[in-house]
């Protein structure tokens, strides 16, 4: 087994297989390097001396800057490495080429979609219920319940355990034949929103919430309101407005102020909901071509090897769907630290390029009026599995986005409405991320993983792809997608084209990924104050 790999020719770093001790040789590339500390798998050692100040690279990008001597053959580690990250000036450019992947065999391919009567289509058919401020949270929850087991949507329930461990004998409860099989889900919404915060905050909840209503995987909605809350009924409705002035899809909203019981709302409530739901179980899925693919790229938990296999795998993906005429969204400003400029050069629109380059200074001069920084990003995790720095981890993040050119950057919320890559500002934070690129228009997301996370999202399906082999067999519930097989030697191509078929098999309803079988559905929507 190969012990080493080099990422880009002209990397500092080599990035370890396998545990290495001090006394081991490593070759790479006909070259013999002594190792002359311990280095965990995963890890870096360097391929050269280097005083300190000089600058280190991966990916063929600067990662980090010595902040003491480092010897040939030993473990580049937080104690003799700092992040460090290349200015980057907006120049003149040539225009970018890009040679997409071969997907002629692809012409003729579908899924079977979800189309709205706007043409719009989704990858999901679910009844959405949420709270205009945390004080509903309980009516939310209490309608998901009244709803989910009656309609055969309940999964992984430990009630029958709990009876078990009393020592009580219970029946198996018996399997609910679900009255609207057209109907993929009841789904909801919680949050600590809406209120006691500012209006700001209040009015980006609302355009959230609205991107969510007005998602092609959401059939009709059912909104809990207070009624004396920042989130007013009228903001709600001025961001639904706002969002799509052709809205046409079911709107319940409830304020709980406007009763003189909780009881008789929860009733009418319920009532209303299902009527509503007999005329979304009328939707049935039918085949469009893969053009209406529109992924999502995300990471999190990430290990020294999600920038060698899971991310540029997920990366040739994006490039297949940005070639049979989709579109892909690339989030996580953070995590783009240091490769500012190889961003730049892809984007189509120079507009855009000034865009992505202010939006990454106004992020990191907020974070420092509050004492942080971008290179306090990765964590400890990260930084115990080989990311030592934020730009190291930054350029293998951004392998997730593949080649493509760029045709748009959107801020948090902002529609995904061209054909192409989109880059998104969203902090790195794993559910407030994905909550964004599901409110960008996502109707898939690829996650990538090296240590296991159990990130989902209420409305839109979350693929959970492994770096490695061993997490992958370790977290089997929740990873649905082994990337670890590059790591081993396989063709990089060959496995990204498996994963694309999952892509199509999840978009048509055919696979189920692991987070929605355990009722993963996370949200939580990105107040403006720092989150790295």
């Amino acid at each position: 087994m190969q012990k080493v790999i080099c990422i880009h020719p002209d990397d500092s770093m080599l990035v370890a297989l396998a545990d290495l001790a001090p006394g081991d040789v490593v070759t790479w590339n006909g070259e013999n390097i002594l190792v002359s500390t311990p280095i965990k798998t995963k890890h870096k050692l360097a391929r050269r001396a280097f005083a300190a100040g000089d600058l280190l690279t991966m990916y063929g990008v600067v990662v980090g800057k010595a902040t003491q001597p480092i010897r040939k053959g030993e473990a580049v580690t937080t104690d003799n490495l700092a992040h460090y990250a290349s200015e980057v000036e907006i120049g003149e450019s040539k225009p970018y080429t890009w040679t997409p992947p071969d997907v002629a065999h692809l012409d003729e391919a579908t899924f079977d979609g979800i189309v709205r009567a706007d043409g719009r289509v989704g990858t999901a058919n679910h009844w959405l219920i949420f709270p205009l401020v945390f004080c509903e949270n309980r009516n939310v929850e209490h309608l998901r319940n009244a709803l989910e087991g009656p309609l055969g949507y309940a999964t992984n329930d430990l009630a029958s355990l709990t009876f078990q461990l009393l020592g009580e004998d219970m029946e198996a409860p018996k399997p609910v034949v679900r009255p609207f099989p057209n109907v993929d889900g009841v789904r909801i919404i919680t949050h600590n929103g809406g209120c006691g915060g500012t209006r700001a905050d209040a009015r980006s909840l609302c355009k959230i919430l609205a991107a969510y209503a007005d998602h092609p995987n959401v059939a009709g909605i059912t909104v809990f309101s207070l009624g004396c809350q920042n989130a007013q009924i009228g903001m709600f409705k001025d961001a639904l407005a706002k969002q799509n002035p052709r809205f046409d899809k079911p709107v319940l909203i409830y304020e709980q102020q406007q009763w003189d019981s909780e009881e008789k709302m929860m009733k009418a409530v319920l009532q209303d909901t299902l009527s509503h739901l007999k005329e979304a179980n009328k939707v049935v899925r039918r085949p469009v071509p893969l053009s209406h693919l529109k992924i999502g790229v995300k990471c999190g938990g990430s290990d020294g090897f999600s920038g060698i296999s899971a991310n540029p795998a997920m990366g040739y993906v994006s490039d297949m769907v940005v070639a049979v005429g989709g579109s892909s969204i690339l989030a996580e400003f953070p995590e783009l630290c240091g490769v500012e400029a190889s961003l730049i050069e892809r984007c189509v629109e120079d507009d855009d390029k000034r865009r992505f380059l202010g939006m990454m200074r106004d992020f990191e001069q907020r974070a420092l009026a509050v004492g942080t920084h971008f290179a306090d990003n990765p964590s400890p995790g990260n930084i115990r599995d080989g990311l030592i720095t934020d730009a190291m981890k930054s350029a293998g993040a951004a392998k997730k986005g593949g080649t493509s050119p760029i045709v748009s950057v959107l801020d948090y919320g902002e529609q995904a409405d061209k054909q192409g890559l989109a880059l998104l500002c969203t902090p790195g934070g794993d559910v407030e991320s994905v909550t964004g690129i599901v409110a960008s228009g996502a109707n898939v997301v690829l996650f990538s993983t090296g240590l296991g996370t159990p990130t989902g999202n209420p409305i839109v399906p979350v693929l959970k792809i492994s770096s490695n082999s061993r997490v992958a067999a370790k977290l089997s519930d929740l990873i649905d997608y082994d990337c670890g097989p590059i790591i081993e030697g396989k063709p990089l191509p060959d496995v990204a084209r498996g994963l694309f078929d999952m892509v199509v098999a999840t978009a048509g309803g055919q696979y189920k990924c692991k987070a929605d079988r355990l009722q993963q559905y996370d949200f939580i929507f990105w107040k403006r104050d720092i989150s790295l």
